[in-house]
């Protein structure tokens, strides 16, 4: 399922440099599909984030640490942002394989847009596929099964019977296609079910 036409996606910016966020802010702006934050130091973007309900996250590569624990750290704390790494230096690959998206100063605004648009709407459609997926109570049985609880657990936590988390557990693995706890752990982890 894509976003409709009347989205309009929260993007915060963090880029030192004024000339630089103005001339992204006014290409983002023109698209008409974006409300931007600017946000002016490191230390402020997690209350950003949380405030604005913040979709995705443009930042100067250079703000992180480059060892990329800081960037990590953020990642895990806010799993639903995107990050997006604008680059106009060099920088480690491995580094910057960290971020979810890449743009370049040298982009020409369409591919900006187009790239960063079907970030957003590629995380929507695997939001929306996954809730179409699996059920609500799949979805809580899943929770529980990734934080390491039993089957009996399970059922007293849900209250419902040990049977019906057996069946709830058959379904999930017929859909995901995963038999192994650790391997149903990793699949709510990387679909963003449970956070670490």
């Amino acid at each position: 399922m894509r976003q409709s036409d009347k989205t309009v996606f929260r993007v915060g910016i963090l880029e030192p440099s004024a000339i630089i966020v103005n001339g992204l802010s006014n290409i983002l702006l023109k698209a008409g599909k974006f409300d931007l934050y600017k946000i002016d130091y490191v230390a402020d973007m997690q209350r950003f984030i949380t405030a604005n309900k913040l979709q995705l996250i443009i930042i100067n590569p250079q703000l992180l640490q480059q060892d990329g624990r800081e960037l990590a750290h953020l990642k895990q704390k806010n799993p639903n942002v995107v990050w997006c790494a604008l680059v106009y230096s060099f920088f480690d690959p491995k580094y910057l394989n960290q971020f979810d998206l890449q743009i370049a100063i040298t982009d020409v605004p369409s591919e900006i847009v187009d790239a960063v648009m079907s970030k957003l709407n590629d995380e929507s459609a695997d939001d929306a596929d996954l809730s179409m997926q699996l059920s609500d109570r799949e979805l809580d049985v899943l929770r529980l099964l990734a934080q390491g609880n039993m089957n009996k657990e399970i059922a007293d936590k849900l209250n419902i019977s040990v049977h019906t988390v057996i069946s709830h557990r058959k379904n999930i693995t017929q859909k995901t296609g995963i038999k192994t706890q650790s391997g149903l752990t990793i699949y709510a982890l990387s679909n963003k079910i449970i956070n670490i």
